[in-house]
């Protein structure tokens, strides 16, 4: 199991070297206000894409649209299943 986690594909040595360079280009005192407006960002981006799926859920019930598309795919599933013992039953019996 990897102890290590990998963010995006970076390893720590990678976002150790990138906060470096943004230490060298900003600044220590200017780090702390950047990661806030970093952070007030993400959180905006968050909410705004909860708020969207959650329109979009709104709208789907409203036209009683089922959201539970694993029945489908069970149910393909299962025919893909049945086809493939339907022409393997043959072959298994006779070995």
């Amino acid at each position: 199991m990897i102890s290590q986690a990998i963010f995006l594909f970076i390893s720590g040595t990678e976002i150790g070297f990138i906060l470096f360079i943004v230490l060298l280009v900003f600044g220590a005192d200017k780090v702390p206000e950047i990661a806030r407006g970093m952070g007030k960002a993400i959180r905006q981006v968050k909410d705004a894409t909860n708020d969207i799926k959650s329109e979009i859920t709104k709208g789907i019930e409203k036209q009683d649209i089922d959201l539970d598309i694993t029945k489908d795919v069970r149910k393909e599933i299962d025919k893909v299943k049945e086809d493939v013992d339907d022409i393997t039953g043959p072959i298994k019996r006779k070995f």
